[in-house]
């Protein structure tokens, strides 16, 4: 793909160091067997036009969202900013803020999770158990109910944890997976194969300057966002 053919983005920050852009649903968050074109691709194509820059362009991806997820990424345009910014995302330093649409109710309003997460041999599914085993790795997360509409639930979810598909296997494992998503829920496919699962806020401590960043997300469009009198938290 040409540079002038390239996707719009839709940047809500961007400084000497970081970029902060909402991954569309759908879009690969790194090249995978598919060859589709994948966000840093286009990140880095558009940082070549905007500041015509010659040769390879330096990117640092610091986290990612599932194909099917969309919301906010955050890459590192330095590589100082990156190592800085993945150390804070070891650290668990960094504040996440999720918003999901499950297909039944939580029978709390308000919970903290806890499994123990694995992969099955040769297949990308995860599996959560409640008792700890050799191999597992822990993983935590508070979720918040924020509206109902029927048989569905509007929760924010806090990550503390960083792992794969954690969100979508912690909730399913209280019978409360997402909509669109058939690998994990009892549900049908959303358009485009997305999943009702979008990162909404990223809160942190500048790589660089020290300030405090907080990244808030446009409300994301689709029916399945549709609840009364809710567009943001």
């Amino acid at each position: 793909m040409e540079i002038n053919d390239l996707p719009e983005l839709d940047i809500i920050y961007e400084d000497n160091h970081l970029l902060g852009v909402i991954k569309p649903f759908g879009i690969p968050s790194q090249p995978d067997e598919t060859k589709d074109l994948s966000l840093p691709e286009i990140v880095k194509k558009y940082i070549k036009k905007k500041y015509n820059k010659p040769g390879e362009v330096y990117l640092g991806l610091l986290h990612r969202l599932d194909r099917p997820v969309g919301g906010i990424t955050i890459f590192a345009k330095t590589s100082k900013a990156a190592a800085r910014m993945s150390e804070s995302f070891r650290n668990h330093e960094i504040k996440k803020t999720y918003i999901a649409v499950t297909v039944q109710i939580p029978q709390q309003a308000e919970r903290k999770l806890t499994h123990y997460l694995h992969k099955l041999p040769g297949k990308n599914i995860i599996k959560a158990s409640p008792v700890n085993f050799p191999g597992a790795q822990q993983s935590e997360l508070i979720y918040k109910v924020i509206s109902t509409r029927g048989n569905n639930a509007l929760v924010a979810v806090y990550p503390i944890t960083g792992r794969q598909h954690q969100i979508r296997v912690q909730l399913s494992s209280i019978h409360c997976g997402l909509l669109g998503d058939v690998k994990y829920a009892s549900t049908k496919p959303l358009p485009d194969a997305r999943i009702a699962l979008y990162a909404y806020q990223l809160e942190f401590i500048h790589p660089v300057t020290g300030e405090k960043i907080i990244l808030t997300a446009p409300w994301p469009s689709g029916e399945e966002w549709d609840f009364v009198g809710v567009d943001g938290l």
